[in-house]
Order: C-alpha cells, then sequence, then structure tokens
C-alpha cells in the first residue's frame, strides 16, 4: 500500500468493451485477496511510459458480472492494497441529453446515486465513518484528462451528472424522462458506490463515461440497432485507451498529496472513538483507513 504523497500508481477501472490495456510492458495478471470477499477479477499489474499501472476489468474478462452482482468493495480494497493512488474509470452509459450523441465522452463531476441492492460503505457496526462526497470525483485528475482528451481532439466533454440506476434492466421511458427532467446528462449502472468507496480509501477517483446509445427517451433510439451499439462500444473503447496513453504522463509528475483533499478524506471521518471500536473490524480496514487508525 502506498503512502501519500508517494510516486502515484495509477489504477485504471475499465468498464463494458474494455477488459485490457494494451501496451503494458511487465504485463502480470496477479489474483488478490482482499477483506471485503473477491474482486471482479484478477488485477493487471505493468507499467506504461515507465509509470505504474493497476487495471481491473470491473464485470471481470468475458464479462461475467452484471453491475448488481460487483463487490464493489473487494475491488477498491484490492486496489488500494494493489498500491493504487488514483483511479481512472472508464464507464459505458446511455445519453440523457440530444447534444450528447453516441461516440461522446463526458467527464463526469457529479451522480445521483438511485442503486439500492449494494454494499455502500466500508464502514458500519464497530467503526463508523463519514465521508464528504459533496465534490465526489477528483478535479485534479479531471484537469488532466480534459487536457489529455483536447490533444486527441476527442468529443469530450468537462462536467456533468450521471444518474446510476441499479439494473441489470434499463430504464422505463417514463424514468428516463423524469431523470432528464432532473438535469441528469448520462445515465449508468456502476460507478456507485464505486466512487464513494474511493473516497473512503482516500484514492482520486474520476469517471470518463462513454456514451454508446441515447436511453429510450429518444425518439428514434428504437432505429437503433444492437450492431451499431456495439460498434459504438468497440470505438469508445479504441478511443479511451488512446486518452489513457496520453494522459499518463500527465499524472507521473505527482510526488506530493492530492491538493483536492483525496488523500485525506478520513482526517475528520472517523467518529467512534478508540474504545468503542470493534477489533475485527478495524482489522479488515487495515488497507483501506489504516493511515487513520493506526493500520
Amino acid at each position: 500500500m502506498a503512502e501519500p504523497g508517494s510516486v502515484p500508481v495509477i489504477g485504471i477501472i475499465g468498464g463494458s468493451g474494455i477488459y485490457e490495456i494494451d501496451g503494458l510492458k511487465n504485463a502480470e495478471w496477479r489474483k488478490m485477496t482482499s477483506s471485503f470477499g473477491e474482486p471482479s477479477d484478477a488485477l493487471l499489474f505493468g507499467e506504461l511510459d515507465g509509470q505504474r499501472l493497476v487495471f481491473l476489468p470491473r464485470h471481470g474478462r468475458g464479462h461475467k458480472l452484471s453491475p448488481s452482482d460487483l463487490n464493489f468493495r473487494a475491488n477498491i480494497d484490492a486496489m488500494k492494497r494493489a498500491g493504487v493512488t488514483e483511479i481512472l474509470s472508464l464507464s459505458a452509459v446511455g445519453s440523457l441529453r440530444e447534444d450528447l450523441p453516441p461516440g461522446h465522452f463526458v467527464l463526469v463531476d457529479q451522480f445521483i446515486d438511485r442503486t439500492f441492492a449494494r454494499q455502500k460503505s466500508f464502514f458500519g457496526p464497530g467503526m463508523v465513518a463519514h465521508v464528504s462526497v459533496a465534490d465526489p470525483v477528483c478535479g485534479r485528475l479531471g484537469d488532466h484528462l480534459a487536457a489529455a482528451a483536447g490533444e486527441l481532439s476527442l468529443p469530450c466533454r468537462r462536467g456533468g451528472t450521471y444518474m446510476v440506476m441499479e439494473g441489470p434492466q434499463f430504464s422505463t421511458r417514463a424514468e428516463s424522462e423524469l431523470y432528464r427532467s432532473w438535469g441528469c446528462d448520462v445515465i449508468g449502472m456502476t460507478n456507485m458506490p464505486e466512487a464513494k468507496l474511493a473516497r473512503e480509501a482516500e484514492i482520486c477517483y474520476a469517471t470518463v463515461a462513454m456514451v454508446t446509445d441515447y436511453d429510450c427517451w429518444h425518439e428514434g433510439h428504437d432505429d437503433v440497432t444492437v450492431d451499431q451499439v456495439v460498434q459504438t462500444l468497440l470505438g469508445n473503447a479504441d478511443k479511451a485507451r488512446a486518452l489513457i496513453k496520453q494522459v499518463v504522463p500527465k499524472l507521473s509528475g505527482r510526488r506530493d498529496i492530492c491538493d483536492r483533499g483525496c488523500h485525506r478524506a478520513l482526517d475528520a471521518a472517523v467518529i467512534t472513538q478508540a474504545g468503542a471500536r470493534d477489533p475485527v473490524v478495524m482489522a479488515r480496514l487495515d488497507a483501506v483507513a489504516g493511515r487513520v487508525l493506526g493500520g
């Protein structure tokens, strides 16, 4: 596990269509253990232009896990144990806006979490903590991603609200119209509680939301074929890999603690007094919260 301020280790969580990262040197898949169960897959360790990277296919290689079946806590805990200090989350989404057509990227800065069947915190009975997620993604990572996307001339918008639904079914037309009325920009099923857990683990986190189609609100949605969606998904995956290669050098130079507070998110978050803390729970939190618990 890396200490805040150490040389960064960049974690990549790949969504639909992104099950590996090409061009890595010294690449090696390693099975990681977690206090919170099994992560989605082994982690791919490697180097890109001398920068250490750790990749996790969110749904497992071959896409064998649905969003509701993902062990989000194990995924983030495994990343933390692997030394990851910042996470770039690549996620396929539907668009809720006419001006965000398929093939566009959105660097999300807000979420509305409507999931209900997931473990959303590392903390609980025996160890209570309240972490701020007012700004749920790291603006520093967003700055670098926006710059990299501009250099590649990718169709990319900075800022937007990601509506996270439970799934695995897609939304009804009435739900889709409701989310549009709320001002949401894209809709998907995976970035919550992932972003919340990354904040609890004191890992910088940013989402690259990759639009594959319009949600069912769009008049022409029924005319879109599965083949067209798949082609967009594959095209997005190629763009995402190019974006990763472009942004990695920008993140390699950091040697200090994130100035947005991500690496110190637990400083005032743990509420349970020292004498009342459950030692079993504390042991499970050795990676996530060891810095503030003395682990």
